[in-house]
């Protein structure tokens, strides 16, 4: 059943943002995510920065148990709405946490982290360490993160890492397996439309024990 729990402290910039854009803009899956994951039996999955759901409701309409995770209260409400209207809540838990303070609690056979980036510095490295130790053994852990800058983007300075380096800042320590590290290019759809070429790091990584 979708539900809202964790009330947080960086929903109120995140709300402002979702209040903003076109509440369809994000509702379509990642193209990475349905290659990775499309081939793999459904089990338990946490979406953590679902923004509008795109991923997590995907996931749900396979059979996957889904728990979508956000700071922003706007864009979980558009998920369970979104959720209820595919007749998925069943499927679809929401939690609001600001993952700099919290987590979901559980063990996943799949963790997914999408652009989980913002115009404030924080701790992502160890955010991204601590989503890591929700994965299950045999289980995958999916990071997809910018690697340049679209036009758009709130910082046009930002030096991004290669995959490898984002990896290492994990610091996952041993017991995990390299399914993808790579940074391909491709073309971004801004919030008003606009198009830009972008490179992204994609790292997928399968917890051995």
């Amino acid at each position: 059943m979708a539900r809202m729990t964790e009330h947080t402290h960086g929903e109120h910039y995140w709300d402002e943002h979702y209040a903003t854009i076109d509440p369809s803009w994000g509702t379509r899956p990642n193209a990475v995510v349905v290659d990775v994951v499309g081939s793999l039996p459904p089990g338990r999955a946490v979406d953590l920065g679902c923004g509008h759901g795109g991923d997590a409701l995907w996931l749900a309409s396979l059979g996957w148990h889904v728990t979508a995770v956000d700071a922003a209260a706007v864009a979980l409400g558009r998920v369970a709405q979104a959720a209820a209207d595919a007749f998925l809540t069943d499927l679809v838990t929401v939690e609001q946490h600001d993952l700099r303070a919290s987590m979901p609690t559980g063990s996943f056979d799949l963790v997914t982290a999408t652009y989980l980036h913002g115009p404030e510095e924080f701790p992502r490295a160890e955010m991204l360490h601590r989503a890591a130790q929700l994965v299950a053994p045999g289980g995958l852990f999916v990071v997809i993160e910018h690697a340049s800058s679209a036009p758009w983007f709130w910082d046009q300075h930002r030096v991004f890492p290669t995959p490898a380096e984002s990896l290492a800042s994990f610091d996952l320590g041993d017991g995990w397996s390299v399914e993808r590290l790579e940074a391909p290019r491709r073309t971004a759809s801004g919030p008003d439309g606009q198009t830009a070429e972008v490179s992204d790091n994609i790292i997928a990584v399968r917890r051995s024990r």
